[in-house]
């Protein structure tokens, strides 16, 4: 498995897990059919917007509806034979502190075809160089409590639990867990 940037040339891949169901956002199924209808307006801008460190691409819909400003960000695709899913580092630059409409620095989401195969783990943990090229000390991941699978995926990176929490009611309001992975050397 490697992680590679959105391109055009895998962008047809991307379009056809959408199509087949899989949602880029584990808190919004409907980002497949926004994202689906953003290819089909403008594939090319949709694209650059995925890798965004400048945060240019404008604000972002959480689940309650509302909008947020648009922190940095980098998405990377996984690729293994095909597309597998996609992992998203996002930042505030100069701290590690995030907004509380954020619920990490990374989200990631593996096609349901492919689960299982430890591809979430080799995605999180080769996003690991990225993330001290940008000077992060650590990252900060959020998961339901009910997802032992993604608990599992980030322990097996260096993640511990920091603390339990219900998220920002905009965010869902549901119970979280949030886990810290070290970037130290």
């Amino acid at each position: 498995m490697k992680l590679i940037k959105p391109s055009m040339d895998h962008l047809p891949a991307y379009a056809g897990a959408l199509k087949r169901g899989w949602s880029p956002d584990n808190l919004r199924a409907e980002a497949a059919q926004e994202q689906l209808a953003r290819i089909a307006s403008d594939a090319a801008t949709f694209v650059s917007d995925l890798d965004d460190p400048g945060a240019k691409a404008g604000p972002v819909k959480l689940p309650d509806g509302s909008e947020v400003p648009r922190l940095p960000s980098l998405r990377r695709w996984l690729w293994d034979t095909g597309f597998c899913g996609h992992i998203g580092l996002r930042w505030k630059p100069g701290t590690e502190d995030l907004p509380p409409t954020c619920s990490g620095h990374i989200g990631y989401s593996v096609v349901p075809w492919r689960q299982g195969e430890g591809l979430a783990t080799a995605a999180l943990t080769g996003i690991f160089p990225e993330a001290k090229a940008i000077g992060l000390k650590h990252l900060d991941i959020a998961t339901s409590p009910e997802n032992p699978a993604s608990i599992r995926v980030i322990e097996k990176s260096g993640g511990t639990l920091l603390r339990r929490y219900t998220a920002d009611k905009s965010l869902g309001g549901h119970a979280t867990l949030l886990f810290r992975v070290s970037l130290a050397d």
